[in-house]
């Protein structure tokens, strides 16, 4: 059927895991340090969704491979060090996973190592083990659709009966392009007017997951 929903596939950064304004500030102070004065708008809209590989390939543009190489450095060494102290898990998503009912996986833009230190930071990798999957381990990153496409296949799951739960612009249009419909979720940085589009329902309340799917499967 049309409406059947088999698998709910989750973005983790901004998803699972209040990690967006972590990522944002730290982006903008250290590309500000090596000479590319980039403000947190800036790299909202720029980098937000997108993989590393995309993100490292912006700012060689600008600040050409040799900072690029030190400007990853410095991200990775403080985006660490502000995971350990101040990281949460977005509110509400462990009442949504638990009312969800169906089956569910994480595919994000972050690497593996990323998502095992931020998700067990938060207490919910045991809930993902086995069903993680990163954009380094596809060609192209969002808002190209392989990631998604990916994670159903591995998942054995047709990607007309996936939905996708999303926190980004790039996300999204991953989702359309792999012919997925989408969630996005509104309750974090990104505006609701980003995310908005064919295919995708808004919300800004992760314990209301749970109905919405509900609501999908019967209409549509």
């Amino acid at each position: 059927m049309k409406n059947d929903v088999e698998l709910v596939i989750f973005d983790c950064d901004g998803v699972l895991v209040d990690s967006e304004p972590i990522a944002v500030r730290v982006h903008s102070a250290v590309l500000t340090e090596l000479g590319w004065a980039v403000s947190h708008q800036d790299v909202m809209e720029r980098f937000v969704g997108r993989s590393t590989a995309s993100i490292n390939e912006m700012i060689e543009a600008q600040l050409g491979p040799e900072l690029t190489v030190e400007a990853e450095r410095r991200f990775k060494r403080l985006h660490a060090e502000a995971v350990d102290t101040e990281l949460l898990a977005v509110e509400g998503i462990e009442e949504a996973l638990d009312g969800i009912g169906l089956p569910f996986c994480v595919a994000s833009s972050g690497s593996h190592d990323k998502m095992r230190h931020t998700l067990g930071r938060t207490g919910l990798h045991a809930r993902f083990e086995g069903r993680i999957f990163s954009a380094t381990q596809v060609a192209r990153g969002k808002p190209e659709p392989d990631l998604f496409l990916f994670a159903a296949e591995q998942m054995g799951v047709r990607p007309e009966a996936c939905v996708v739960v999303e926190d980004s612009r790039y996300g999204v249009q991953a989702a359309r392009a792999a012919g997925m419909r989408s969630f996005g979720y509104a309750g974090g940085l990104t505006p609701a007017e980003w995310l908005e589009g064919p295919g995708t329902i808004v919300f800004d309340d992760m314990r209301k997951l749970p109905e919405l799917i509900d609501q999908l499967r019967l209409t549509g």
